[in-house]
């Protein structure tokens, strides 16, 4: 039987790019003793505190249908979220609640991108990228980032890589796979460059909470001005350490949200009415596990750097932000990819090439710093063994 063309579009955009991944989990299942740094899920129990809000309110009822675009308490509390965060006044109606950052994604390509359209992407870019965007028929146009100057954009190279078929840029900071915090002055440049071809701004900001030392995270969401073009995608998931909540949101202006409502319900009409509660809580509050996790990340990529600095192969730097760093394996001659497979098969860690994240990743290893300090040191200690015997 036929399928429509969007089955076509995505094939080999998806599991694919996982494959080491998936190796692992079959040795894994064979009883091989593996260090998993695959998946950047968040390894400590999120906030208790959480966790009652949604049960307590789950068993008092609220378990029925909700409103397509969220339940007034959850859009208040991101209202409030976004006031504090951007230093201006954001309203309730600028918001639309989704099952995570994923699907915000996709419903914010599906309502601006035709068939043809092309959406500049900072490459490297998260694996499922090339995917949200190909759906509606977008042609992705990656701009390369330089892991020499810490994966950070070079202004000049975006504004070359614009067409006529132009219609968006998509900006993840701080970022997975790279590690990088865009400063404020870059993603000015970026705002300034979309505001004068007339292009959306979709901003992935699922890691904004994580900023590590003394770098500051900055949206373009924050500027008034570029208000109408921004379109903001995120969730709690690696903040607040809950990715099985599913529970993540667009950000944008009052009349975009009121305008892709109705794309929104074509493909969930509202949430759960107990966890987005427990959404509502969890922006709302502090958490001391929620810093503390942030510090465990800093420490874990610390100790992998140190675990590396012997080594004249293979390097790697510190993270400006998220749970992710990039081992940089160029000097052994082999791929990430290559580097990757020998890691899993000869030395038992499950790493992801850098090359699943576009060719900007290219000779390099995306490291998940989601095990504890001892186990970072352990693998560490074999990625350098591996460089060395090759």
């Amino acid at each position: 039987m036929r399928l429509a063309k969007i089955a076509d579009r995505v094939a080999g955009l998806g599991s694919d790019k996982w494959a080491v991944h998936v190796e692992g989990k079959q040795r894994r299942s064979r009883g091989e003793e593996l260090i998993f740094l695959s998946i950047g899920e968040p390894d400590l129990a999120p906030p208790h505190a959480i966790l009652d809000v949604a049960a307590k309110q789950m068993m008092s009822g609220r378990t029925k249908y909700s409103a397509g675009n969220g339940e007034q308490n959850m859009l208040d509390a991101l209202a409030r979220f976004y006031t504090k965060q951007t230093g201006r006044k954001i309203t309730s109606d600028q918001f639309i609640f989704l099952p995570g950052t994923q699907t915000a994604l996709a419903v914010a390509f599906l309502s601006i991108v035709d068939p043809g359209d092309e959406v500049i992407l900072f490459d490297p870019y998260y694996a499922t990228y090339e995917a949200v965007v190909a759906a509606p028929g977008g042609i992705v146009v990656p701009v390369k980032l330089d892991p020499d100057t810490g994966f950070h954009p070079n202004i000049a190279l975006l504004e070359r890589a614009i067409t006529k078929k132009t219609r968006a840029i998509l900006l993840n900071t701080p970022s997975n796979p790279t590690g990088a915090v865009f400063t404020e002055a870059e993603v000015k440049a970026i705002g300034a460059v979309a505001k004068k071809h007339d292009l959306w701004i979709v901003s992935d900001e699922v890691y904004a909470t994580q900023v590590h030392g003394d770098h500051v995270f900055t949206s373009p969401f924050f500027d008034k001005a570029l208000e109408e073009r921004v379109i903001v995608c995120s969730s709690i998931s690696k903040s607040h350490a809950l990715p099985g909540f599913r529970c993540g949101w667009i950000a944008g202006s009052a009349e975009f949200c009121a305008r892709i409502t109705t794309v929104s319900e074509t493909l969930l009409f509202g949430s759960q009415p107990f966890l987005e509660d427990a959404t509502a809580f969890a922006l709302t509050h502090e958490f001391e596990e929620t810093e503390k996790m942030r510090q465990l990340y800093v420490a874990r990529g610390q100790a992998l750097i140190e675990g590396l600095r012997g080594s004249n192969k293979v390097s790697a730097r510190m993270p400006e932000g998220g749970m992710f760093l990039m081992v940089d394996v160029r000097k052994t001659g082999l791929s990430g990819e290559e580097f990757a497979f020998r890691l899993l098969r000869e030395k038992q860690v499950v790493t992801m090439p850098g090359e699943s994240f576009g060719t900007g990743g290219a000779g390099h290893l995306r490291v998940a710093l989601t095990v504890d300090e001892a186990e970072i040191r352990q693998a560490a200690e074999r990625i350098a063994a591996l460089a060395a015997e090759i």
